[in-house]
């Protein structure tokens, strides 16, 4: 008993299995499905080119303004502590300063760290759609694959 409902479903999964990875596209009447598609997956192809080509040379800029953005944070972090070493030998104005100071310092590294996330962000983007691009131009090369099999079976 335990054998046969085994051999059932391994008879199942290849079936189905087979089924899956056929081919869509098989007789020559589906010609124009297949073009239809692999017009479809060329425009895409096109599209995500050109998405990835702009983000890719936009990521340079986004960086340089990173490293500006630390740059910036790192002397209003150095300008605020100077401000409070005065401060503790100084007076009241000595003391505001030193605290706008610190404000300013801060803000700046807030920019810094929002700057560092649109690197990985930008980073990450350039990844996304590189994966696309492959993913899609693999189903451009299997399209091509049936497109020959579909003209080897037309006699001429």
């Amino acid at each position: 008993m335990k054998t046969s409902l085994y051999l059932m479903l391994m008879c199942t999964a290849i079936l189905i299995g087979g089924s899956v990875t056929a081919q869509k596209y098989k007789t020559p009447a589906d010609t124009i499905k297949l073009n239809k598609e692999y017009l479809t997956v060329s425009n895409d192809i096109a599209d995500l080119s050109a998405r990835l080509t702009q983000a890719q040379n936009d990521l340079p800029g986004i960086r340089e303004r990173a490293g500006e953005a630390g740059a910036n944070a790192q002397d209003a972090a150095d300008h605020s502590s100077d401000r409070a070493d005065k401060a503790t030998d100084g007076s009241v104005k000595d003391a505001k300063r030193a605290k706008r100071s610190a404000k300013t310092a801060y803000k700046k590294a807030k920019t810094s760290r929002s700057a560092d996330a649109n690197v990985r962000s930008q980073e990450k983007k350039i990844a996304k759609l590189s994966a696309e691009l492959a993913r899609r131009q693999k189903r451009l090369a299997q399209l091509d694959e049936m497109r020959a099999a579909i003209y080897r079976m037309i006699p001429g």
